[in-house]
Order: C-alpha cells, then sequence, then structure tokens
C-alpha cells in the first residue's frame, strides 16, 4: 500500500517548489465560470478568541524587551498544563526544559533538522531526512538547509496515509537524523494511533535518530481527540528522549499572524537547541506568550472553533457524499478528494476554475514526483474549509453540480 521510499540526491528537493506559485503558473491567462471562490490556502478565517485585544493590551510595553529565548516560566508552564490535561501525561513534562517557544511551529520545522543533524553527528556528508509524500513544504526546506538528502514515503490511502514502517530500510534508518510526520496527516487529515506511535518510537532509539511530530491540526478533528507522540511515549512508562512534539495557536485558535507556537519534548535535545536558537533565531515577543498563555488555559473557543469547522464538513458530506462517497477526514480542515474519475488533479483544477469559478490546489503540487515519475497526489484536489459557511457552501454546490454533470 506503500511505495517503497526512494532516496533523492542534495537538491532534488528545494523549498522553492512552491505549490501556490505553480498554481497561479496553471491558471494564468484562464477566466474564471463565475464568481471566484478561492479554497485554497488554509488560512484561518473564524473569530479569533475575544481576550486577544486585552492581553495585548496589558503586555503592550513589553514589547520594548528582548524576550528570553527560551520563553517566560508562564509560557513554558502554560504549555507544560495544557499537554498535560489533553494526553494525561501525568505531570511528566519538564516545564523548565522540555518547552521552548517558536515564531510559530513552522520555523521549529525549518530549523529542527540542523539541530538534529548537529547533535547526532553520524559522520555522514549528507545524512537522511525522512519525509511523507504529499508533505507540508517546510519539511522539504528543512532538509535542504541541513545539507541532508530527502527520502520521502509515499502516502496512499489504506493506511490513514501514514508510511509502512515496517517496510523501511534498517541502513537507510541509520543514517537518518529526523523523521518528519504531521498527526493528523497534511493534507489528507488522518491520526495516527498509539501503535504507530509507538512503533515509531522504537525505531528512533533503535537507529538513533529525532522524530518531529507535527501535531499542529491536532485540535481540528471530527469526534475523538487524535491521540499525540506524547501519550504514546507515556504509556510506554518511558520518557521523552527523541521525541519532539510542535504545535502552535493558528489553527488552534486562529492566531496564526500571531507566530507563537512551542516544542515539547525531548529535554536533552530541546537544552541544546535554546543554545543554537540563542543565536540563529528570532525570540518571541512577550505579549505574544502571554496571548499563548490565556489561550492555552481557555478551551471554550478551540471548541467553537471546532465546530464550526464541523459544520462546514456536514455540508460537504451532504454535497460531494452522494457523488464521492464519504468525503470527511478524522481531522484537519481540508479536504483531500480523489477526482481520477474525472481526470488527474491538474486538469481538474484548471477545468473547476475556467467552468464554475472554484479555485482548489492540484494535490500533485503537494507533493513531489518520485524517481520513477509517479506522485501519490496526481489524482487529488485539496480543498479548504476555512471560508464562512455560506461561501464555503456556494464552492461545495457548484463542484456537486459540475461532479454530477461530468459522471
Amino acid at each position: 500500500m506503500i511505495s517503497s521510499p526512494k532516496a533523492y540526491k542534495r537538491g532534488a528537493v528545494l523549498p522553492s517548489s512552491n505549490p501556490f506559485q505553480r498554481l497561479a503558473e496553471l491558471l494564468e491567462g484562464e477566466t474564471p465560470g463565475l464568481d471566484p471562490v478561492v479554497m485554497t490556502i488554509g488560512e484561518p478565517q473564524h473569530a479569533i478568541p475575544d481576550f486577544t485585544a486585552e492581553v495585548l493590551a496589558e503586555n503592550i510595553g513589553d514589547f520594548r524587551r528582548y524576550p528570553p529565548i527560551n520563553g517566560t516560566p508562564e509560557f513554558r508552564r502554560a504549555v507544560a498544563d495544557w499537554l498535560d490535561r489533553r494526553y494525561r501525561l501525568g505531570g511528566t513534562i519538564d516545564a523548565d526544559h522540555g518547552v521552548l517557544p517558536l515564531n510559530g511551529s513552522r520555523e521549529g520545522l525549518s530549523f529542527g533538522a540542523i539541530a538534529a543533524r548537529d547533535q547526532l553527528d553520524k559522520g555522514l556528508d549528507h545524512p537522511v531526512v525522512v519525509l511523507p509524500n504529499p508533505f507540508y513544504q517546510t519539511y522539504a526546506a528543512a532538509a535542504h538547509v541541513a545539507d541532508a538528502r530527502a527520502v520521502l514515503l509515499d502516502a496512499v490511502p489504506g493506511n490513514n496515509f501514514l508510511p509502512d514502517l515496517d517496510n523501511l530500510d534498517a541502513d537507510l534508518l541509520d543514517e537518518t537524523v529526523a523523521f518528519y510526520i504531521a498527526s493528523p496527516t497534511n493534507p489528507e487529515g488522518y491520526p495516527a494511533d498509539i501503535a504507530f506511535w509507538q512503533r515509531l518510537i522504537g525505531l528512533a532509539r533503535k537507529h538513533r535518530f529525532y522524530i518531529f511530530a507535527d501535531e499542529c491540526y491536532s485540535e481540528i478533528y471530527r469526534s475523538d481527540p487524535p491521540p499525540g507522540i506524547l501519550e504514546a511515549a507515556r504509556a510506554m512508562n518511558t520518557d521523552f528522549s527523541n521525541i519532539i512534539v510542535l504545535n502552535s495557536l493558528s489553527k488552534r485558535s486562529n492566531l496564526a499572524g500571531l507566530r507563537c507556537g512551542f516544542a515539547a519534548g525531548d529535554p536533552v535535545f530541546l537544552r541544546k537547541w535554546a543554545k543554537f536558537r540563542g543565536l540563529a533565531a528570532p525570540q518571541v515577543s512577550l505579549p505574544a506568550q502571554a496571548v499563548a498563555v490565556r489561550a492555552y488555559q481557555d478551551e471554550a473557543h478551540v471548541a467553537e472553533n471546532r465546530r464550526l469547522y464541523n459544520e462546514k464538513f456536514e455540508a460537504a458530506e451532504r454535497f460531494l457524499g452522494p457523488i464521492m462517497g464519504s468525503v470527511t477526514p478524522e481531522g484537519g480542515f481540508f479536504l483531500w478528494l480523489d477526482v481520477g474519475k474525472w481526470g488527474d488533479g491538474v486538469t481538474v483544477t484548471k477545468r473547476l476554475w475556467r467552468d464554475i469559478g472554484v479555485k482548489v490546489v492540484p494535490g500533485g503540487f503537494l507533493a513531489s514526483d518520485q524517481s520513477d515519475g509517479s506522485n501519490p497526489g496526481r489524482d487529488f484536489i485539496r480543498i479548504g474549509l476555512v471560508a464562512p459557511l455560506e461561501q464555503t457552501e456556494v464552492a461545495l454546490e457548484r463542484m456537486a453540480n459540475w461532479f454530477g454533470e461530468q459522471a
């Protein structure tokens, strides 16, 4: 179900391969058939928490101060307490050394591979960074800046769009310094279970690599909260060695512009990483950290956010389900639609724009072509359900009519 991993020579997966630039080039000169409805970028559009302005105002004077690179004690404690409540960790997170603030999780994902390479020092000119395919493009950037060989594991239906860990070559894993994985998966929206996380933790410790668990969509789910990697480690009665979990307020609290996230887990790794970040990374402003403290202490706005997304997934099921079967993933806010019946993702994207004015992203643009020419996203399109319900329903109804007419 998962194709064999294929290693790319250094530089073959480049951060300049931006799917939205490719989309602009694809649609250049094309005229939308109806008033445009854009369903491409995953930028939250729901309301920010009510308390945001109040907390910023209370802490406005702290914009003149340089923040500590390891964050305020209040920030670290709020994150540790939230992780403890969310994943039932029994107080095992080290709030002093096991939590670091980030300028959004993207910053941590970008530079984590460098720290992993340097801390492990496997003596390789170009160590391996493993990433799923399709993937969040920052993972590829991380491999590139770490001067690493990217190895892509194709994600296909049948395994919750997760890599088959039992098919990984031991020699490959011995050369690996960082393994990037998202749960819920991005863009497909399916979670890793405890067994998957524990299998991956075992491999990381056996072969000496770090897991960068991207859990940014952890709070955007339909009914059951997805298990996290720290929860899996806790269930093993082990510590958090080799585990770095990354999350932020961007999706959970609609605060993408605040640029405030965190890394948590392995305290030895994080202590050393903090020293590197003290030289190379921008700090997170103190007012932003103050907002985060309040946000991680409040679940009411998160539940409302989740309700609004689930309302739109119910609409997607209502419009598209009769044509495509169930389209609702367990998590995230994207539809990942197999449109192979109507053509590949690029063809369908162009026709949806030209015929009905709905802009989506071809799945192949979010994945990389393998050396044999295959691309696991080729027959898919990605649709972001971030717009208000009324606008989302307009797009879904147009698409349902279009797909139905083409059947």
